[in-house]
């Protein structure tokens, strides 16, 4: 409920900004990325619009694979039920999703923040989140947000299966998914050295990498090359790692020239994510926790591409928040409550914002 209440708040403000800027809500909730996947999902591979280009307006056969299938699938499967369009399937499933990711966090709060007040916290901090409109959008974060998250609750209560199967099936979502699976690898790793769980640990070192594997392998024979997807990456998106200098030069400069709100703001959030991170580490948390947490900041922040995604692209970091909502929880109820409130309009604004008022959208 707490959830679904916050989202629609950022739904509220999104019409809101979208109202003021002559745009309609509909067509927001499905922009950009969104198009790849309904055509996707309602066409398949081959049936994409010839006339959608990549992010230098070139369209190449294989442009529409740099888009993994478990949400178009997910979404095809949920347009079957009559009455329902391709559109209305991909955003009942990423509300959905969402609902399972909330359950999720939830639990996490409990398990490492000791107290029910903890869970329900992070679930308001992560639905309210900056870039938090894509959990609300025909994108594929709702889907593999909450794929990581049972991942994690598998690995933190050592239910290897649950941990092993929800990597599998985040493999077939985002490439991020290779934070996942490193993490989730590694604990059952642990869990085995230490002879812990008999054989189970085992079953998570199959499964984890089995999705990802399957999918890449499959635009390697598409394409002929082992290494297909990195290279249409590469090629349509400019999506390839640097080490994090373009993001370094991209930080610099909005520091130190004159630069956009949203721009100033993105580099404030990640320099905040920075900062939540290392709390994540002197609070000593899970180490799989926090290893998953800078492994999709880490991913995300050295990569090249485009700098305007470095928000969006940090929402599945989720751990980054247990801090923050411990904190609160030991806070007085309306220290509380007004901070929880105050973080839903900003992370409301913020992704309305970014897609409506700024023109590079998301």
């Amino acid at each position: 409920m707490v959830y679904l209440a916050i989202r629609l708040v950022g739904l509220l403000v999104l019409a809101w900004l979208s109202a003021a800027n002559d745009e309609a809500l509909v067509d927001n909730l499905q922009a950009w990325d969104g198009h790849w996947y309904l055509e996707i999902a309602a066409n398949g591979y081959a049936g994409v619009d010839p006339s959608m280009v990549d992010g230098f307006g070139n369209r190449y056969p294989e442009t529409p694979m740099a888009f993994f299938p478990g949400y178009p699938w997910l979404i095809t499967a949920l347009s079957l039920v009559p009455g329902v369009s391709v559109v209305g399937a991909a955003i009942t499933a990423s509300l959905a999703c969402g609902v399972v990711a909330a359950y999720g966090l939830a639990r996490l709060g409990r398990l490492v923040g000791g107290s029910h007040l903890a869970g329900l916290l992070l679930v308001v901090l992560f639905a309210a989140a900056p870039m938090s409109v894509v959990l609300s959008m025909a994108y594929s974060e709702a889907l593999f947000c909450a794929l990581a998250i049972w991942a994690m609750v598998g690995v933190v209560e050592r239910n290897w299966l649950l941990a092993g199967l929800c990597c599998a099936g985040a493999g077939l979502v985002r490439p991020t998914a290779a934070a996942l699976i490193g993490v989730v690898g590694l604990a059952a790793l642990v869990a085995i050295v230490r002879r812990r769980d008999t054989w189970r640990p085992w079953l998570a070192i199959v499964l984890a990498p089995a999705g990802m594997l399957a999918y890449i392998g499959w635009v390697g024979l598409q394409t002929g090359s082992l290494t297909g997807y990195f290279a249409l990456q590469q090629r349509g998106w400019s999506s390839a790692f640097d080490g994090g200098q373009a993001t370094f030069k991209f930080m610099i400069e909005a520091l130190t020239t004159d630069k956009s709100v949203l721009e100033t703001f993105t580099v404030w959030i990640v320099l905040a994510a920075l900062v939540l991170l290392v709390l994540c580490v002197r609070q000593r948390m899970p180490w799989p926790l926090v290893a998953f947490a800078a492994a999709v900041v880490v991913l995300d922040l050295g990569s090249d591409g485009l700098m305007y995604s470095k928000v969006r692209l940090m929402l599945p970091a989720f751990p980054l928040l247990i801090p923050v909502a411990i904190g609160l929880a030991r806070r007085r109820t309306t220290t509380a409550v007004t901070t929880a409130v105050l973080l839903v309009f900003f992370g409301s604004w913020f992704g309305a914002y970014s897609l409506t008022a700024w023109q590079y959208a998301i």
